[in-house]
């Protein structure tokens, strides 16, 4: 059980932590729609062992039980992606943040599967609604939201949940949208989805929508997106008005500067550099991420 006492009240809270990322489909290695492949679609997700799969547009999804340890929350997301490829026997599951399905492709859907961002979601930064994504390109993206739940049946616009929501993406912003940056994902879904502070307040606690699907690709890959949820939980129960003020050195034109998680996720000038800082001294993963993650 995630567990996490507040240090200023003794009060102490429970956490479960899920996922649903997008993944694209392949057939005889070429880009398909996944339209109409599998049952189970946004409003009526099709249940399975460990979770939900469905069409999501030109992409399938899977969602996962919410998990209150580290090895559930594994065990979910290997038995769900696997009961999803026996499903589609005769295609190739994809993890990448962006598919090139072209325009002919993309015009050729139904309305349903071409329909973008159905639900707002909003910048942890400003309280504002982020725009509508326009769906007019000729590329397609998945995500890897994360999703965490301490709270049941309140109130998503309840100005007291939706702040701390605020907070704590604020934090998360820190903890898995910076180390995230080394994966090497696609920075053009970021044009649609995903920019920094992004996420959706929930009745049961938030949808952090930020990430991209990369961190699927590896075990140890998907061991951090959890331990670094948990980390960043924490960081912000330590401080809560200071979430999303911390700053990171880098240099620019030969002076020193400092960025915050914003500016670094949206790749702002000496992004880099103060990513590198933030890894290595300043506790935001372990200082040997870049190996491990490269190795595994």
């Amino acid at each position: 059980m995630v567990k996490i006492v507040n240090p200023h009240t003794g009060r102490e809270f429970e956490f479960l932590i899920g996922a649903d990322p997008e993944l694209f489909v392949k057939k005889s290695s070429q880009l398909v729609s996944a339209h109409g492949l599998i049952k189970g679609d946004k409003k009526n997700p099709l249940k399975v062992d460990k979770g939900a799969v469905q069409v999501d547009g030109m992409a399938l999804e899977f969602n996962i039980d919410p998990a209150d340890n580290l090895n559930k929350f594994l065990g979910n997301i290997e038995t769900v992606m696997d009961i999803l490829k026996k499903m589609v026997p005769d295609y190739e599951l994809e993890i990448s943040p962006v598919a090139d399905f072209g325009k002919a492709l993309i015009d050729a859907q139904p309305k349903e599967a071409k329909e973008l961002g159905c639900d707002p979601d909003y910048n942890a930064y400003t309280g504002a609604v982020n725009p509508r994504p326009n769906g007019d390109t000729p590329f397609r993206t998945a995500s890897g939201h994360i999703h965490i739940g301490w709270t049941k049946d309140v109130d998503p616009q309840n100005p007291t949940h939706f702040e701390a929501c605020r907070a704590l993406v604020k934090n998360l912003d820190i903890y898995l949208g910076i180390p995230s940056l080394a994966f090497g994902g696609d920075d053009r879904r970021r044009q649609l989805y995903g920019a920094a502070g992004a996420f959706r307040p929930k009745s049961y606690g938030l949808e952090y929508r930020v990430l991209d699907n990369m961190w699927l690709t590896t075990r140890y890959r998907r061991k951090w997106a959890f331990e670094n949820t948990v980390l960043a939980i924490k960081e912000t129960f330590k401080n809560w008005e200071a979430a999303g003020n911390k700053t990171f050195e880098a240099s620019k034109d030969g002076k020193s500067i400092t960025l915050k998680a914003k500016d670094i996720i949206a790749k702002a000038p000496g992004w880099e550099e103060a990513s590198k800082y933030a890894m290595e001294y300043e506790g935001v993963t372990p200082a040997s991420f870049y190996r491990k993650q490269e190795a595994a």
